[in-house]
């Protein structure tokens, strides 16, 4: 078999093993475009908060965090929203804490305007009925709904489909010809861009192909960036290699036992974060728009604050994040979105392009829209192989 023979099969099975988790993560894709929308028209009494009084001020996010975690003690509220929008409940998510007792739910909304628990569910569990339906199309996309073990196959499948691309790029280029011919490279690989409905067949081996070259380069974007987001232990070594990455919450060190309850309390890690950040700010010249969200991770015990800033590019909220030590308020790391390493900036890129985090209702539409050209080019993929599959048997 010639090396283009080989590189056909290797196509050919790895496309098999692959369409299942395409056609799934592709379909998926399409709905979770719309996650918000899609979560709050099936939800309104869980997302929603109408004041009744048109003046009536909402509290402030650690106030809400305070009241939540009052009346969930045998849990840790670790995360607070800081920008609150009118008309919607704020969201918190419950951890367990050692030695508590387990957590029938571990999300809780909250009015706002009145400090009303509006209710509550477990995240991603489809057993409580659809009001979990959108958090458990996530789960399916992300890890097949199998937790880690999920999101490592996942992570693999992403890393042939990468592999894949490159592969079905090369198929598309004109086999080379021992004697001169009249026509040119060119004028030979533009037929692989072009669509033919001479026959049936003809149509889907060309829609596969077609398709694939056009979309070839957003395949490729969303291949790569399904690896960060699912396997960065395999992503983040080869992105380091080639270009400067900052360190992560991953680098920072774990203690020996976590720190449940630290120094400075959340009052006080707000203040002390808001403060680091401005010094930050003025330091490297980047302009402070929004604050974002406030969290404390126990087995470091550092605070994390995010905030929107000139250095973020998605549509909603921020990522330029600072971590302090939660008994000291020291500075103990930071991280930006864009700007500050290259590898850094490109992955933002990708995996915001990825999540539809960018670009508004436009870039919405435009992946719902590629999900289902995924879902179209694994089923054409499928049906060629089963009609040269049929092929080869009559032919015997």
């Amino acid at each position: 078999m010639n090396p283009r023979g080989v590189w056909l099969r290797l196509h050919r099975y790895v496309g098999l093993s692959l369409a299942g988790f395409l056609v799934l993560t592709g379909l998926t894709g399409v709905v979770l475009a719309w996650n918000a929308e899609l979560d709050e028209a099936l939800n309104p009494r869980l997302l929603r908060a109408v004041p009744t009084d048109p003046d009536a001020a909402m509290w402030a996010p650690l106030a809400l965090r305070d009241a939540v975690q009052q009346r969930f003690p045998q849990a840790l509220v670790a995360r607070v929203p800081l920008v609150l929008e009118p008309g919607r409940a704020a969201a918190f998510l419950l951890r367990r804490k050692p030695g508590g007792p387990p957590l029938a739910d571990d999300q809780v909304f909250i009015d706002p305007y009145t400090g009303q628990i509006l209710g509550m569910r477990r995240w991603g569990d489809i057993t409580q009925g659809v009001h979990n339906l959108m958090p458990f199309v996530y789960r399916l996309h992300y890890s097949l709904a199998l937790g880690p073990v999920g999101t490592v196959v996942l992570g693999i499948a992403a890393l042939l489909w990468t592999l894949d691309c490159l592969v079905g790029l090369y198929l598309t280029l004109p086999a080379r010809r021992r004697h001169a011919e009249a026509s040119s490279f060119w004028a030979r690989w533009s037929t692989a861009w072009k669509l033919s409905l001479r026959s049936p067949f003809r149509a889907v081996f060309d829609v596969h192909r077609a398709g694939g070259l056009w979309l070839w380069l957003a395949l490729l974007g969303m291949a790569i960036s399904s690896v960060a987001l699912n396997l960065p232990q395999v992503y983040d070594p080869v992105v380091q290699g080639l270009a400067a990455r900052q360190p992560g919450v991953e680098e920072l060190p774990t203690r020996t036992t976590p720190l449940w309850e630290p120094r400075l309390d959340w009052i006080q890690a707000h203040t002390r974060a808001s403060e680091l950040m401005r010094e930050e700010g003025a330091r490297l010249g980047f302009a402070l728009r929004q604050e974002s969200s406030l969290s404390y991770d126990p087995r470091r015990g550092l605070y994390r604050y995010d905030v929107r800033s000139s250095l973020d590019i998605k549509d909603k909220g921020g990522s330029t994040r600072i971590f302090i030590d939660a008994d000291t308020g020291n500075l103990v790391g930071t991280w930006f979105p864009t700007t500050a390493a290259a590898g850094d900036t490109v992955t933002t890129w990708l995996t915001l392009l990825h999540m539809a985090a960018i670009g508004g209702m436009p870039m919405k539409t435009a992946i719902s829209l590629f999900g289902l050209a995924v879902t179209v080019l694994s089923f054409t993929g499928v049906l060629i192989w089963a009609r040269k599959r049929k092929a080869r048997r009559d032919a015997a």
